[in-house]
């Protein structure tokens, strides 16, 4: 992707959701900045008549292979795809840039294939990341947060989707959030509040140690038990849903 895009551009700075699943220093890097507070989104209208001809008319350049068509667009939506599609599913930074960079490679050898749809570009796009998305949690063998059959009717439902890109955005974040705050619930209460604190807000060390009334080397060590018992809860759910 060399001259196109680079994956990288899009990866926040470190330090937000749960990849509890690494340890703390492994967690998702910009979940809550890309939810909002508290996940209390404004309602989002439909895509302006202008913008959608301007993407329509980048989408007929980029069928002819203009690379600086598909370039704009790709800029326009992998920051949307990284931090919705990709991270809360595959639960690191590192996992979700390398997937954003294979997903631009197929984008550019597929991107003939696609056909405009009145809500733009972005469902075809998403469809591609969870494909990609689907062959890399297949090939891992440690807990995450989405299965592979979870993944499999996404993609089966995903196939007509006639929402967005705003609404598949809000709808991805939520659908993480949920599950998240699951887990969360089956944990003590202290360790999940140690993980909201500091990974789902993004409070600093000292900040959450504050708010627990402990030092900041007692937090250190609620957090990696937090983190474990969390493991736990997720591993518990998947031998569930396998029964």
């Amino acid at each position: 992707m060399t001259g196109l895009v680079d994956a990288r551009l899009f990866a926040p700075s470190p330090g937000a959701l749960l990849s509890a699943l690494g340890g703390p220093e492994a967690c998702w890097s910009s979940f809550s900045a890309a939810r909002g507070d508290s996940y209390k989104v404004p309602a989002v209208e439909a895509p302006e008549a202008q913008e959608l001809e301007a993407e329509r008319l980048l989408c007929e350049r980029a069928r002819t292979g203009d690379r600086a068509a598909l370039g704009s667009i790709l800029r326009r939506h992998g920051p949307r795809l990284y931090r919705s599609v990709l991270l809360p599913r595959l639960g690191s930074s590192a996992a979700a840039e390398e997937a954003l960079s294979v997903t631009y490679m197929k984008v550019v050898e597929r991107f003939g294939q696609f056909s405009w749809q009145s809500v733009g570009v972005y469902p075809w796009l998403r469809v591609v990341a969870l494909r990609v998305a689907l062959d890399q949690l297949r090939a891992r063998k440690r807990e995450v947060l989405f299965e592979p059959s979870d993944l499999e009717r996404e993609i089966d439902a995903a196939e007509g989707e006639a929402r967005d890109a705003d609404r598949l955005e809000r709808h991805d974040l939520a659908v993480a959030k949920d599950k998240v705050e699951r887990l969360l619930g089956r944990i003590n209460a202290r360790y999940a509040q140690a993980i909201r604190l500091r990974v789902l807000e993004e409070r600093s060390r000292e900040e959450a140690a504050r708010e627990l009334e402990v030092s900041v080397s007692t937090f250190d060590v609620v957090l990696h038990r937090a983190m474990a018992a969390l493991r736990k809860a997720l591993a518990a759910e998947e031998v569930a849903s396998r029964e």
